[in-house]
């Protein structure tokens, strides 16, 4: 019997509840893809707290990680399959979330305007 830590839901818990996986994530999606670029991409976050997000996000199978044998040695990370349609599905939420926020506005607005829903 697997642990509920090591579930795939546990997992995805972990991710959409981190503030800085999502970020990460979509930041890879617009395709910045290099370490570097990403600290400086996502505002706020540490050096540490993107290494170990990478690392988990890479062993979760939502990242792929490139390593060059160059001087000096470069990595860059993409998303996976599983990556890609995590990403899309974010988007779906942010979408739900914009059309709930807008609904809520005009609520409010016609509600302070005195417009009822019979009068549409």
């Amino acid at each position: 019997m697997s642990s509920p830590k090591s579930s795939a839901y546990a997992q995805l818990e972990d991710v959409v509840g981190c503030k800085w996986s999502v970020s990460v994530l979509q930041a890879i999606a617009s395709g910045v893809s290099r370490p570097g670029a990403l600290e400086r991409h996502v505002h706020g976050i540490s050096t540490k707290v993107l290494s170990e997000r990478l690392r988990k996000l890479t062993h979760y199978g939502l990242l792929a990680k490139h390593v060059y044998a160059e001087v000096p040695p470069r990595t860059e990370y993409s998303l996976t399959r599983n990556g890609q349609k995590l990403v899309n599905i974010i988007g779906q939420i942010k979408l739900l979330d914009d059309e709930i926020r807008s609904v809520e506005k005009n609520a409010s607005m016609d509600a302070k305007s005195g417009v009822t829903d019979l009068e549409y």
